[in-house]
Parts: C-alpha cells; structure tokens; sequence
C-alpha cells in the first residue's frame, strides 16, 4: 500500500471542515487521491470496491456545500459511502474496514455523528430522508436533506412510495440518483431503461436552462408564477424528451442527467438546488468502477472482488481447486440447471442477486425461466406464489436477510395459499465481514411460526441437492436454508434422492447426553462429539434438516434415553429450533435438562465466521466444552 506521505491533499482532510477551505484545483485532487486511497486499501483488506469508486466526486460535493450532521446524508445503498468514512474523520480506521471490531461496511449511527442513518438494505433512503425534513418542519429547523440512491436501489418498491409521499408535501428534500446502469448484477426492469433515457436530449436540456435562467430561477417571480413556469417547463420537457417526467408527475422537480464524476459541475449545480424549495431529483450519471480499468470494464466481479492488484486490478489468482469442495450457493445453482433439465416447469427468480445467488448458469440455459427482478424482494416472493397457483415450479432465492422484507409476502401469498414454492435461502447463518445487517440469523425463527410451511436446514451440499429434490414432490412450501462459503464435500454431485419430510436421522447413539443439531453448525457439533468420543465419553449425536415439522418419535426416543441435551443451531435461540425442542419436551412433560446453544438475543457484528462462531459460542470448541460440562 502507498504511504499516506503521498496524498497531499488527502492527509489534510480531517473532518468535512476541511474539504470546504479547498479550492476547485485541490477539490479535484482530493478526488483523485481519495479513489486512489480506496484502491489501495481494499486492494489489500477486501470491501465493496466499484460502487464506491463511482460516487467520490458526488461525496467530496456534497461534503463541500453542506453542513453534515446538522443537514441531513443518508445513503443508499450503504456500500456506496466509503469515501464518506474517509473524510469524515476515519481515514485511519477504514484501512480495518469489515475487520472484526473495524469499521462497518456501511453508515452505522452508532459509529459516527455523520452517519446519519445505517443503511445496509436497500431503497430505503427517500423514506428516512424524509422523515428528518418533515421533523424539521415540525422542530422549526431549516437544514437540508440528501437521498443518494443508486446502485439499483431505485428498483425497490419502498423507493417509489417515498417519492410518493415526498411529492405531497413541500420538505426540503434532494433525492440525488446515482445511475451508474447497473446495482451488483446488470440492472433491469423498464424503470432501467427509463433512467437511461429520460431527459437526455441535449437540444431538451438546453432549452431547459435558458427558460430557468429567463424565469429568474428561484426569485420571487417564478415562486408567484411557480405552477404556470413549471407547466411551460413541463411542456418543453415531454417536446423535447418525447415522453412525460415520471418524477414531476409526482410533484417532484426533476434536473439531469449530469456527469457524476465533473465535480465542478456537480457543485455549480448542486448550488443552484440549495436555492429551490420542495423535493426535487438529481439525475447523475455515474461510472461503477472509476478509475480503475478492470473494475469499469467487469463492475460485477470488482462489486467486491476480494484482494487484487492495486495497480493493474488484477484479482489474486485462487489456488488450484484440487477436489476443493465448491461453495453452498455455487452447488445450489448446478443443482437447480440439473433439476431445470428434468423438469421443463421449474423457474429460478432472484432480487437482483444473479450472480452472486449462482443462478446465472440456469440464466446462460434457461433465460426464458429465469427471472431477475431487480432489487424488490416482496414483489419476488408474490412472483413466486403467482407461478405456483399455475402450476410452475419456482425457487425463488434470496438471501436471509433479505427474506426479511418477503415476510408478510410469504405469510399471505404462499403460505396461507398452500402454494408449492420452494424457498432458498443463500447466506443463512453467520455471514462475516458483511456484519449485523446481513447475517441470516433470523430466518429459522420467523420461519419456524409460519402455517404450512416447511423448514430445512441441510448439513452438507449433498443434503442441500436432495431437500431442493424433495421439494418438488411435496404440495407445500417448502424452506431450504444454507451458508455462505464453502462446502464440505467434494463429491457433492451425487444422484438424486428423495427425503422423508420431518424425519430425522441418528448419526452416532450414546449415554449420558444427547447432542441435536440443525444445519451446517452440525460439523462443528459433530468434530466436538468425535473428540469426546476419544475421551471416553459417548455422547449421541442427531441431525433434524427438519425444523418444521419436527421428528417428534426420534424426540420421544431421545428423552427417554439421555438425561442431558444439547441443542444447536446457527440462528437465534429466541423462535428457533432448540426452544422448539423445549417447548415439545414441555407439552409431553420430560423434564429433562435441555441447553440451547445458538444466537444470543442481540445482534452480532462484523467478523470472519470463525471468529463470529467462537464470539457466539457456537463452534467446535464451545460446543466440546458444554457437552463436556454435562459429564461432570
């Protein structure tokens, strides 16, 4: 990495103070350095690189005309802001970015006072933005309030019933949209091809500026004209556009597209804003991946490409596979071409997670059955019920913690339907460096409450291969949970087989205790059972894939035998599957000793996931300890 000697103007960027003594020439230099910065330190500790080497000049703008916190920036995506960590006083902190006790990959309040808002999932931003304008009103303030949206953000549901809201009400609100053309994946949707077109014409954006600049701008003139100088606007924009503004028939004023990466024109313009009242939208253009080549030229793979070449982008080069096993989610999506193969009614859909869900190979074979809906979980899910009430077959995969925003679809689409759909949840469990807004730790307990629906939990892939097997053969709805990261076996592609649902499976009898397991936290479960068994000390070993329904005859069996029990799982004991297995030995009256090993009721923070599972007391040495404790 460069030494900090090297950034003259950078080194003297303390606080967003400073960015306003600098003048136009050394704005452009913090610009320069500051992508260079960025570069250089995730080039070594990987991050959310291409999306936030598009937005410098935007931030280093903004940082520049307002006064952040007292005016309001919130961010969205939140993977957008790492130069705002920068100049806001943590150049030195960011080099432990996504590290456990480092900073967080995203704004976080508790983390700094220029974080105004965390903003970890998307489309969230105009409504949080908002908010602070209208409470402003409320308090008698007066400061200003940004939205930068961007990323595919704008293809949220959530974005759009702000804005309609937002054009409703008079709040000094700057909705800045951040088009770079593409979220992590390419984007898609007509809202896509809206943005690449609306207003481009130049003829049209010349005429627009000299009738603002004739009507006087923001004086007092236009402000008592101000329907009748906003029609004749109106009127010029769809002549010239050839279309009608989909922003100001919400009432929002509309200015752009712009270069996001001029940064004199982004203050000129920016400026001018300040001066007009209401909500209003910004349209820049941006590139994902500025400044450096290889990430301009492949955005996708340089979203976060791991540690890479600072110089020339080049990704490190992974050492040879030699039988390594593949990762969970890169095994689900050769497993659903296999299923797509023997089926001709079965279709994948994904919230703008192509690539990083692995769909896109059943994408290159079946793109007529693939579907990337962009950035809209909720309208995934309904989607998915909507094909199953047809007689498709869909999977519908989304990451856990993003399931979350699906909730009530799943409740009332699928599962209060009946509906035969298949839900995959990729990255359950304990996701690392991403932290607290995307561990999918929640999943089996706002799951596990849900009517008619199963819920698995595979241990290995090639458990995972025969649940997503299963689930075509059973009439209800059906959840399939599995990690982030590698797998455990290197001959995963092995025939199908279909499962028994609800039954679960002795891996090892014993005395004494009783260890029972859901998921892949059952490796760590079962090398500390192995390890105890060298001891001489014999405890039982049980896989439950099923959560919902539980094996209620293996249940009965076990507490009938072993005194102690052990349970363990990767998600939060509050709901989850060991307070299942309480509540069952409650309702039949055993009172034997049960500890429930799992997430403690709080959130958990940023970390590799070894170091999160000792932090949570759920890997092998923990669960070898509480077992062992059980023998004394």
């Amino acid at each position: 990495m460069e030494t900090d000697t090297e950034y003259t103007v950078l080194n003297r960027i303390n606080s967003p103070s400073d960015v306003k003594k600098l003048n136009s020439s050394e704005l452009k230099t913090l610009c320069d350095e500051l992508r260079q910065y960025i570069i250089n330190v995730l080039s070594e500790n990987p991050g959310h690189l291409a999306s936030s080497l598009g937005t410098v000049e935007l931030i280093v703008a903004l940082h520049y005309l307002f006064n952040v916190p007292q005016d309001t920036l919130i961010f969205d995506v939140g993977h957008q802001a790492y130069a705002h960590k920068v100049i806001t006083g943590r150049r030195e902190e960011f080099k432990n970015i996504r590290k456990l006790g480092g900073l967080s990959g995203f704004p976080k309040r508790s983390e700094s006072k220029y974080d105004c808002f965390g903003t970890g999932h998307a489309s969230t931003s105009i409504s949080a933005a908002l908010a602070m304008a209208l409470a402003d009103k409320i308090n008698g303030e007066d400061n200003f309030h940004i939205a930068v949206i961007g990323d595919g953000s704008m293809t949220g549901g959530m974005a759009f019933e702000a804005l309609n809201h937002a054009g409703s009400t008079n709040a000094n609100l700057l909705v800045i949209l951040n088009d770079n053309g593409i979220s992590i994946d390419k984007r898609v949707g007509a809202m896509s091809q809206y943005f690449t077109s609306i207003t481009s014409s130049h003829t049209y954006n010349k005429v627009k500026n000299q009738i603002w600049n004739a009507l006087g701008g923001n004086n007092r003139q236009y402000n008592k004209h101000r329907t009748f100088f906003r029609s004749i606007l109106l009127f010029f924009k769809n002549l010239f556009a050839g279309q009608s503004n989909f922003f100001e028939a919400l009432n929002i004023r509309y200015f752009g597209p712009i270069d996001g990466h001029d940064i004199d024109g982004l203050v000129q313009t920016i400026e001018k804003l300040k001066k007009i009242q209401g909500p209003k939208l910004l349209h820049i253009i941006t590139k994902k991946g500025k400044g450096l080549t290889a990430a301009e030229n492949n955005p996708t793979v340089y979203h976060a490409p791991g540690v890479f070449d600072a110089r020339t982008g080049e990704r490190e080069s992974k050492k040879a596979d030699n039988g390594k096993p593949l990762n969970f989610a890169e095994v689900f999506g050769r497993t659903l071409v296999q299923l797509a193969d023997m089926q001709n009614n079965i279709v994948a859909i994904t919230p703008a997670m192509l690539s990083g869900s692995c769909l896109n190979k059943m994408n290159e074979k079946y793109p007529e059955r693939t579907f990337d809906v962009g950035i809209a979980e909720e309208h995934a899910v309904t989607l998915a019920a909507g094909f199953a009430a047809k007689g498709i077959r869909p999977f519908c995969c989304i990451y856990s913690s993003f399931m979350q925003r699906g909730f009530d679809q799943i409740i009332h689409d699928i599962a209060l339907q009946d509906l035969p759909v298949t839900l995959c949840l990729d990255r359950a469990g304990l996701v690392g460096d991403d932290g607290a807004t995307h561990h999918g730790v929640f999943d089996i307990a706002y799951l596990n409450m849900i009517p008619n629906l199963i819920v698995s939990a595979p241990k290995d892939e090639v458990d995972m291969r025969n649940l997503m097997y299963t689930s075509l053969h059973c009439s209800h709805p059906f959840a399939v949970r599995y990690p982030r990261g590698s797998g455990f076996i290197s001959d995963w592609n092995q025939p199908f087989s279909e499962i028994t649902v609800g039954k679960a499976e002795c891996i090892y009898s014993g005395e004494h205790t009783a260890v029972l397991f859901t998921g892949t936290v059952g490796k760590d479960a079962q090398q500390a059972v192995e390890e105890l068994q060298k001891e001489g000390k014999n405890a039982g070993l049980y896989y439950f894939r099923f959560i919902k329904p539980l094996d209620k005859d293996m249940l009965e069996e076990i507490f009938k035998t072993y005194k102690y029990i052990v349970t363990v799982e990767d998600g939060v004991k509050t709901g989850g599957f060991g307070q299942s297995v309480v509540s069952y030995a409650c309702q039949r009256g055993y009172c034997n000793e049960i500890t429930v090993m799992g997430i403690d009721d709080k959130f958990v923070e940023q970390g590799s996931i070894q170091q999160l599972k000792k932090l949570c007391s759920i890997d092998k040495d923990s669960i070898k300890q509480k077992i062992f404790e059980k023998y004394q």
